[in-house]
């Protein structure tokens, strides 16, 4: 077999990481990697946005299958490009990816719907915006309807700070073109918890829970972040709640996307807000591909091969909806990120990674580079995603904190707290 995946960062390496895990036979090409995929395959130095130099890539290499893993690819149409030329490929389609590249199109087909999601205005006009903010009352979430790399959402706390956001949006540009049109949105109280599913397009499996932690500092405090870390599984999300998700949201959903002559094939990530008092999830945000940084805390829980289900859906074959199998031990993810990140973050600082040999902890590269002698350096805001497993989730936090701790550059930062909530619903339950 050989597999491209198209991508270059923690998630990336992850998937890389599982795919050769499953099968060291594996050929694995990646476009355009970093310095720890190129551990586990051969890196090409095609950017993730270079569609015909990625389409190029693949005629020449005729890959059995290829994995896309960011969304910007997918919503420029890497997927349709690829079918087009006959091959095989793990990745909606760029009608169906709207399901992420646009906010405003996925509130409206799951109010058409009937799926359980916030009440949500779209504008353009910051005066409109401010008015809808008072409609809907404080707190209330102001998101750029494109895509924003994972930081296009603001809960603004008061009308002032909403309408702060909505002029940086509207006015100030602050996402691009991504903020061009804005959703005002209801405030939903409760946790998040993130979904991925598995899905030809009819057929769907879930996979893990999971939970992502998007604010910089402890408590869930400080700026939103693409995502400092994240565990699995949790006991918020009950077989029972997965399987409520499945009928109410994931397969009505599925069902629009085909009506509307868009079928969704791949990933579909649902990001929920799940609620204390029982009540259905509701829909925070739908993702096209696999989340950053969940993927690194459930891969490593997978307890059967990835690749035949991917697959099956990218041939399609029929996706098998057999529950998936899962070790039953803990993950937790913790992200080291650079000086200055989220707003500025610092490249070009040199990494000392200590040795391990424990093979319960992973390091997935998400932000490094070589310099010209060899030398490990920094190259993004997100620069490591430590994932420890263990058997409690206590000893998994503890050894995933440890690891990070351990990596050193200068400025670095991370969170010691990740599954904190979790473990507070751990030690009450005692």
């Amino acid at each position: 077999m050989k597999v491209l995946l198209v991508g270059g960062g923690a998630r990336e390496h992850a998937l890389a990481w599982k795919l050769t895990h499953d099968d060291p036979s594996l050929e694995l090409l990646v476009a355009p990697g970093n310095p720890g995929i190129a551990q586990h395959g051969r890196c090409v130095a095609i950017n993730t946005t270079d569609i015909a130099g990625l389409v190029a890539l693949a005629r020449d290499e005729q890959p059995d299958l290829t994995i896309v893993g960011p969304e910007a690819p997918l919503a420029a149409g890497l997927g349709d490009a690829l079918r087009e030329h006959r091959l095989p490929v793990f990745g909606p389609t760029a009608a169906a990816a709207r399901i992420e590249s646009s906010k405003v199109f996925a509130k409206q087909l799951m109010l058409d719907a009937g799926v359980p999601t916030a009440r949500a205005e779209r504008h353009v006009r910051p005066e409109d915006a401010r008015r809808a903010a008072r409609a809907m009352g404080a707190p209330v979430v102001i998101k750029a309807s494109g895509l924003a790399a994972g930081k296009g959402v603001v809960i603004a706390r008061t009308l002032g700070e909403a309408d702060d956001v909505i002029d940086a949006m509207l006015l100030e540009h602050s996402f691009g073109d991504a903020g061009n049109e804005i959703l005002v949105e209801e405030f939903m109280d409760g946790e998040e918890v993130s979904l991925f599913v598995l899905t030809d397009g009819t057929r769907a499996v879930p996979m893990l829970p999971a939970q992502d932690h998007k604010r910089l500092l402890a408590g869930d405090t400080g700026p939103n972040t693409g995502g400092m870390g994240a565990y699995a599984p949790l006991t918020l999300a009950t077989s029972a709640v997965v399987d409520e998700v499945m009928d109410r949201i994931a397969r009505p959903t599925l069902r629009a996307m085909r009506e509307a002559g868009s079928l969704f094939s791949g990933v579909l990530y649902a990001g929920l807000m799940v609620a204390r008092d029982g009540s259905t999830p509701r829909v925070i945000e739908f993702n096209c591909r696999f989340g950053d940084p969940e993927t690194q805390a459930v891969l490593p829980l997978m307890a059967e091969p990835l690749l035949p289900r991917l697959l099956a859906v990218a041939l399609g074959e029929g996706l098998d909806e057999t529950p998936l199998r899962w070790t039953g031990r803990h993950a937790v993810t913790t992200v080291v990120a650079s000086a200055g990140y989220p707003e500025a973050p610092r490249t070009g600082d040199p990494i000392i990674i200590p040795l391990s040999s424990d093979p319960d902890v992973h390091l997935f590269h998400a932000g490094t580079t070589r310099s010209s002698d060899g030398r490990l350096l920094t190259a993004g805001g997100r620069v490591f995603a430590v994932t420890a497993v263990a058997d409690t989730l206590a000893q998994a936090q503890r050894k995933s904190v440890h690891a990070a701790g351990a990596i050193e550059f200068a400025g670095s930062q991370y969170r010691a707290d990740i599954a904190w909530r979790e473990l507070e619903r751990h030690a009450g339950a005692a």
